[in-house]
C-alpha cells in the first residue's frame, strides 16, 4: 500500500475548509501554528480570524503595543506564546524587512519557532522536505507502526521523527504533512477511532493486535501544584477599582488582575484581615470585606490548579493603581479574571 497516496487521497476528500489551508502566506501559517498550540481547531479559528482582521500583515502585528496583543489573545491561556508572537513580528519587521525565512534552519531562530511550526512552515508554504510531528501525527505513527516508545522522552521524539522524515515524499511536502496531521485529529482520534472506516486499518499495527487503547505511550505527567489566591476588589463609592500588573516570569506575566494575596491553604476573613499584606493592600479607613464566591473556584492550568476566592472591598474611595471599573474590560486578564469580571457585571 502506498502510504503517502492513500493519506492524500483521504485528505482531499476529508479536509476541513479552513482559512490557512486557503494560502501560502508565511504570516498567516506561522499566525495559524502559534495558535494551533495547545489549542483546539474550533477554539483558535475564531482567533486566527481576528487577529488577521485586526493585524493583516506582519508589519500590522508589530506595531501594535504587547497589551493589544495579549487582549486579543485573552481566554486562550499559554501566554507566552502571544509574548512570543508579538516578539517574533518585531523581529521579522525590523531584521528581516518584513519577509519570513524560506527555510527549517532559518525559522527555527524565531522566538516561539520551534521543530513542528518551523517544519510546517518550510514545508507548506516553500514546500521544503521537512516532516512535521505533532500530537495527531504522534499517535497516528504509534498506532500504525506499533511503537510503544514514549511520545514525552527525548529518545520518543528523536524516533517519531526519523520515522515521519522516512515517509515524507519527495514533493508536495506540505500536502503530506497537512494529511497526516488532519487524519490524526479526524480519522485515527484519541478516543474512539474511526478505525472501522479506516483506509488503513488493514495495515495497522495497533488495529491487527488490539493496541489502539494503548497507544501512544506517555509517561505520567508532573504532580499537579495546588495554589491558593486571595484577589482583592475595591470597589469606590466613586466608581473606581484597583487592578496591578504581574510583572513576575511565570503564569500570566503582564497580565493585569486585582490586588493579590496569595496564601498557603484556603483562609477564612477573620484570617485574611490578619494577613501582612492586607493591611498593605486597604489604607483606607472605612471599608466593609465580603465573600463573592461561597464555594472556591478551581482554575486549572497544565501543571497547577488555582483555588481562587474574590473578596469584595467597599470603601468610599481607593488608592493606588485606581482605574475606572467600567473600563476593566479594556485591560487584557486571565481568563479566571474574566470569567470573575462577567460574572460581577462590572
Amino acid at each position: 500500500m502506498n502510504l503517502n497516496k492513500t493519506l492524500t487521497n483521504w485528505y482531499s476528500i476529508n479536509k476541513r475548509n479552513l482559512p490557512w489551508r486557503r494560502t501560502q502566506d508565511p504570516y498567516q501559517i506561522w499566525l495559524s501554528e502559534i495558535i494551533l498550540q495547545q489549542t483546539q481547531v474550533n477554539q483558535g479559528l475564531p482567533y486566527f480570524e481576528r487577529f488577521i482582521e485586526q493585524f493583516p500583515t506582519v508589519h500590522d502585528l508589530a506595531r501594535a503595543s504587547e497589551s493589544e496583543v495579549l487582549k486579543l489573545w485573552q481566554g486562550l491561556g499559554y501566554y507566552s506564546r502571544a509574548r512570543n508572537l508579538h516578539h517574533t513580528a518585531k523581529q521579522v519587521v525590523a531584521e528581516l524587512n518584513g519577509v519570513f525565512p524560506n527555510n527549517y534552519e532559518d525559522l527555527k531562530q524565531l522566538k516561539g519557532v520551534g521543530d513542528y511550526t518551523a517544519s510546517a512552515i518550510a514545508s507548506i508554504c516553500f514546500d521544503e522536505p521537512s516532516a512535521v510531528v505533532d500530537g495527531n501525527v504522534f499517535r497516528f505513527l504509534a498506532r500504525y507502526y506499533g511503537i510503544q516508545t514514549p511520545i514525552n522522552t527525548t529518545k520518543g521524539f528523536k524516533e517519531f521523527k526519523e520515522l515521519a522524515q522516512a515517509i515524507l515524499p519527495d514533493q508536495n511536502c506540505g500536502e503530506h504533512n497537512q494529511a497526516i496531521m488532519e487524519f490524526g485529529a479526524r480519522q485515527c482520534k484519541p478516543s474512539s477511532p474511526l478505525c472501522h472506516s479506516c483506509p488503513l486499518s488493514s495495515s495497522c499495527v495497533a488495529f491487527e493486535k488490539d493496541l489502539i487503547s494503548m497507544l501512544p505511550v506517555k509517561l505520567k505527567k508532573t504532580k499537579v501544584k495546588k495554589r491558593f489566591f486571595n484577589y482583592l476588589v475595591f470597589i469606590s463609592e466613586k466608581g473606581e477599582t484597583v487592578i496591578q500588573q504581574r510583572k513576575n516570569k511565570g503564569i500570566w506575566q503582564n497580565l493585569y488582575e486585582f490586588p493579590l494575596i496569595e496564601t498557603t491553604n484556603e483562609i477564612a476573613l477573620s484570617d485574611l484581615t490578619k494577613h501582612s499584606k492586607f493591611s498593605e493592600l486597604t489604607p483606607m479607613a472605612n471599608f466593609e470585606v465580603s465573600l463573592f464566591n461561597e464555594d472556591t473556584i478551581i482554575h486549572k492550568l497544565s501543571h497547577q490548579h488555582i483555588h481562587t476566592k474574590f473578596w469584595i472591598i467597599e470603601c468610599e474611595e481607593v488608592s493606588g493603581n485606581s482605574i475606572k471599573s467600567a473600563s476593566i474590560r479594556t485591560y487584557p486578564v486571565s481568563q479566571l479574571m474574566a470569567n470573575f469580571i462577567e460574572d460581577f457585571q462590572f
